[in-house]
């Protein structure tokens, strides 16, 4: 089965009020879908990240340097083309936007090989769980978001059944190697450390009342020291994971940060690819692995990640924060490995997420996430709403 055609389209979502997290400040989303066609008729989806930079890009990228090299190569071969993908472009990239890229023709891979052999793609890895505990992911920084109505949303989470949810720190201007002054509206929705320690102590109040747990992300704006301070006073919250505090970087400052804390180090979605994961993972920098299928190399790659934290004795727990596409994609992965554990499930306003597909991923009664049992991802695109949120460039 010969790959015939490799294209990207670009979703957009335009907020009404915009959300920052401690670097980015977010007046909308995007999200680059990725198409693989073959000649048996057999198509795949897949998605491709664009944080931090424009998706023309990452569409470029997938149309005009990783399509050639890829089409005319057996769709079922994944291993070979990921491999072949990853070594013509290893002078160009190695990281960043081609790793994203690959990432999302290699999901389509996968749907592709999942429709071939008529499993859903966590069965065909293998298969670990038929369901995910959900956990609320969100707390975002908004102007009209004060302290109060942060504690109100998260406990709006707990009310509707989360037993965990996680929120933003780190928009903290003072904080000295920070790259926020150098960020988007890196003036507004700036908060004091100690504002943020408020902002953490009256949502681990809500978490302590309802018996559920409170997580925090700092999005890579901490030094080391201000990780291990505002780590141990989170600490004495009851906090139940510190997610991504340090630049990517500052590993050695991981490793510093993960021994002086009794709570887990979470980390590091923006990192790609296994041999870069190897360090984090081997040098015990991080407590929790966290790689994101659309961002760190695809299924592929996210399963040696995870496979790799499992020698470790680590649990891995991928980011997921994009289109349902990134949220189906990330969930077969999770539910295929027998080191994984709760999934983020993204709870902020986003259409692309909420109504891309035929039968929305959503928590049943039952307070789990169930997989998708048809082959492939085992999910079906609208095209109204595709229609309504494609940007043509």
């Amino acid at each position: 089965m010969k790959i015939t055609d490799v294209s990207a389209m670009i979703l957009r979502y335009e907020y009404d009020e915009s959300i920052a997290d401690a670097q980015n400040y977010f007046s909308a989303r995007n999200a680059v879908i990725v198409t693989v066609k073959t000649d048996e008729g057999i198509e795949g989806i897949g998605e491709a990240a664009s944080f931090g930079g424009p998706p023309e890009s990452t569409k470029f990228i997938v149309e005009n340097e990783l399509a050639p090299i890829v089409i005319g190569e057996d769709a079922t071969n994944i291993e070979r083309v990921w491999k072949k993908m990853f070594d013509r472009t290893r002078q160009h990239g190695r990281g960043g936007i081609i790793i994203s890229a690959m990432s999302g023709i290699d999901v389509a891979l996968w749907d592709i090989l999942g429709k071939k052999a008529g499993l859903p793609v966590y069965k065909l890895l293998g298969g670990y769980t038929d369901k995910l505990l959900p956990y609320a992911s969100s707390g975002f920084f908004s102007q009209s978001k004060d302290t109060k109505a942060l504690a109100n949303e998260v406990e709006s989470y707990y009310e509707q059944g989360f037993k965990y949810a996680k929120i933003k720190v780190g928009r903290n201007p003072e904080v000295f190697l920070s790259p926020l002054p150098n960020m988007i509206e890196a003036n507004k929705c700036n908060y004091s450390l100690e504002e943020d320690l408020e902002r953490v102590e009256a949502c681990s109040k809500v978490a302590h009342r309802y018996g559920a747990k409170l997580m925090v992300d700092a999005n890579n704006t901490w030094n080391t020291y201000t990780a291990i301070q505002m780590g141990r006073e989170f600490q004495k919250m009851g906090v139940f994971w510190l997610e991504e505090p340090l630049h990517l970087d500052n590993i050695d400052g991981s490793v510093e940060l993960a021994a002086a804390l009794d709570m887990p180090v979470a980390g590091y979605e923006s990192e790609v690819g296994l041999f870069n994961f190897r360090e984090y993972i081997r040098r015990h920098a991080v407590d929790i692995v966290q790689p994101d299928v659309i961002w760190s190399g695809g299924i592929t790659e996210c399963i040696k990640i995870a496979n790799l934290a499992a020698a470790f004795n680590l649990p891995c727990l991928p980011h997921v924060f994009s289109s349902a596409f990134c949220l189906v994609a990330n969930m077969h992965f999770l539910a295929s490995i027998n080191n994984g554990g709760i999934l983020e499930l993204d709870r902020n306003v986003y259409p692309l997420r909420d109504e891309l597909l035929e039968e929305p991923i959503t928590v049943a009664a039952d307070g789990y996430v169930h997989m998708p049992q048809r082959p492939g991802l085992g999910i079906r695109l609208r095209e109204d709403t595709v229609a309504k949120y494609r940007v043509d460039v």
